[in-house]
């Protein structure tokens, strides 16, 4: 039984094999998928999807950093709007990203921290986009200095000592597709960091685990992440899934969506 905690469940990418693209994660174990908002394009398509299949996702809301442009106010104005309206399972996916255009980084700047305001005001988690901005963004939560500031850097490609930082300032790392790639990097991260602070993502459709890498990327493949940080941590992918599982039921407080019908509700029985 596995948590995705980062997918795009909604992308157009899935439009001609959606319902079946869901039967093969719940087939691979997947019991509960967490997706990320990103801009207001997307928004209808997310919680469509989450009312489509209540039992089985969660949505986040915030503003992705690679949608903060000229008319990012506006779309702060929407998260906000959200934020009043419905409980969330966090805020995200939210950052920086400084790997094509920096033409509005002091905007992707301005909006991450308002957004962590946010999620202090909120108490909730925030979902971290950190494409060669990991320094920038441990600098900008150190420079908070709330402990009610907690969260994911969802696809961590960084460093050990980066990760340990992170972990210092109460964050979890989210590993996914490219732990499994030849040069990824992150081998040592894996095995290095502490166990409780991992999360088991996809970032579907993108990022697919070898041996499909460069095709479309898909939630169930989520066990292939888990093989991959099972022969890691020299464990099993079924202890991978209870301790990563355990993790997000921590961080994301999953308690409060509970239902009993939910299959997913067992993974709170779980302890390692």
């Amino acid at each position: 039984m596995y948590i995705d905690t980062h997918t795009h469940l909604y992308s157009g990418k899935f439009a001609d094999d959606r319902d079946e693209m869901m039967t093969r994660s719940r087939n691979a174990g997947v019991e509960l998928a967490i997706m990320p908002a990103v801009d207001l394009r997307s928004h209808e398509a997310m919680l469509q999807l989450e009312k489509d299949f209540p039992a089985e996702t969660l949505a986040m809301i915030g503003l992705h950093p690679c949608s903060v442009g000229e008319d990012f106010e506006d779309e702060l104005t929407a998260v906000e709007k959200y934020l009043r309206e419905r409980p969330w399972v966090a805020i995200g996916e939210i950052g920086m990203d400084l790997h094509w255009d920096k033409t509005f980084r002091e905007q992707q700047e301005i909006a991450f921290l308002r957004q962590c305001r946010w999620a202090i005001d909120y108490d909730l988690p925030i979902c971290i986009h950190a494409r060669e901005a990991i320094d920038e963004l441990l600098e900008l939560i150190d420079g908070i200095d709330n402990p009610k500031l907690r969260g994911v850097f969802h696809c961590w490609t960084g460093n050990l000592e980066q990760a340990n930082r992170a972990i210092s300032l109460g964050f979890y790392l989210g590993i996914g597709g490219v732990v499994t790639f030849k040069n990824g990097g992150i081998g040592d991260v894996v095995k290095g960091v502490p166990r409780d602070r991992v999360l088991l993502e996809t970032d579907a459709p993108y990022l697919a685990p070898v041996p499909n890498r460069g095709k479309r990327n898909e939630t169930a493949y989520i066990s292939l992440v888990a093989e991959k940080v099972a022969e890691l941590w020299k464990s099993s992918p079924e202890e991978v899934g209870r301790q990563t599982n355990v993790n997000a039921w921590q961080l994301f407080e999953l308690d409060r969506f509970v239902k009993p019908t939910y299959p997913w509700a067992a993974a709170r029985q779980v302890t390692i």
